[in-house]
């Protein structure tokens, strides 16, 4: 629905209701996204002639790889002096009132950085169950990441969070579970540019597949994702108090190592490409 020039976004965040119970369109958009991995990665390993029984615990590996590693980021890089103090909260998808009595929340907080490190040590694990090459496994996973992180910062967008800084160009939303403010919607930028990614990974790997196992994917979707990070936080409202007055926020920080590690990743993969 339109306000003047922009747009007014209010959605429900849950999908639909049974008695109590709800299916959000947040966890909708997780489970797109992981099922969409899921078939693209089948796909891949289907046509490198990877035996079936070393693609099956991958799914389990990814999902318990970035749910962990995405909760832990939060609580440990936005929000560490809260959490330390109430270490129950970082795993348990509740939380405590001032009178001692639990709620179930959801994890409210899942940071993408935390789940990028989460993941890489999951396929290391995994790697260390199938005997296959952890290069080779990293750059199979990169070349489709970008889908579910795609469907992720739709799951956002839906729940009107992480919102942008205020702005007048046309196509601003305006959150009304935030405020009547005209913003920058920062995570359907993030949404697009993922799919996008997704695009140049896919085409990458149709012209060029024997750089698969080189580290050239890996490198391409770390310096990819990261990089727009940088430049799309500039547009999005800080997560945490601590970040006001940051010339970086804590996001663009988190994201230079990634950035600085997939460049390597990809000029490594030209002698990694010669020797194989």
């Amino acid at each position: 629905m339109m306000n003047l020039a922009f747009i007014t976004w209010n959605p429900d965040i849950f999908l639909f209701h049974i008695g109590s119970f709800g299916i959000r369109w947040y966890s909708l958009c997780w489970a797109v996204g992981l099922f969409s991995v899921y078939l693209l990665e089948h796909k891949l390993y289907k046509e490198q002639h990877i035996p079936e029984e070393k693609f099956d615990p991958l799914v389990f590996y990814c999902f318990f790889g970035i749910l962990i590693g995405a909760r832990l980021g939060h609580c440990l890089f936005y929000e560490p002096a809260y959490y330390l103090s109430h270490p129950l909260e970082m795993i348990l998808p509740m939380k405590q009132d001032a009178v001692g009595s639990w709620h179930y929340t959801g994890y409210e907080g899942l940071a993408s950085h935390g789940g990028t490190l989460g993941l890489i040590i999951a396929l290391w694990l995994f790697v260390r169950k199938t005997g296959l090459k952890f290069v080779w496994v990293l750059d199979n996973i990169a070349i489709v990441t970008p889908v579910c992180a795609c469907a992720i910062r739709l799951g956002n967008l839906m729940n009107s969070e992480i919102i942008g800084r205020p702005t007048d160009v046309p196509w601003a939303f305006i959150f009304e579970r935030v405020d009547q403010l005209p913003r920058h919607p920062g995570q359907l930028y993030e949404a697009l540019c993922y799919a996008l990614f997704f695009g140049i990974h896919w085409y990458f790997y149709r012209r060029r597949p024997e750089k698969v196992g080189t580290g050239f994917f890996f490198g391409l979707c770390l310096t990819l994702i990261f990089t727009a990070r940088i430049f799309i936080e500039y547009t999005k409202e800080n997560q945490v108090d601590f970040e006001n007055g940051m010339f970086l926020n804590m996001g663009q920080l988190l994201s230079i190592p990634f950035v600085l590690l997939g460049v390597w990743c990809m000029w490594r993969s030209r002698r990694a490409e010669e020797q194989k």
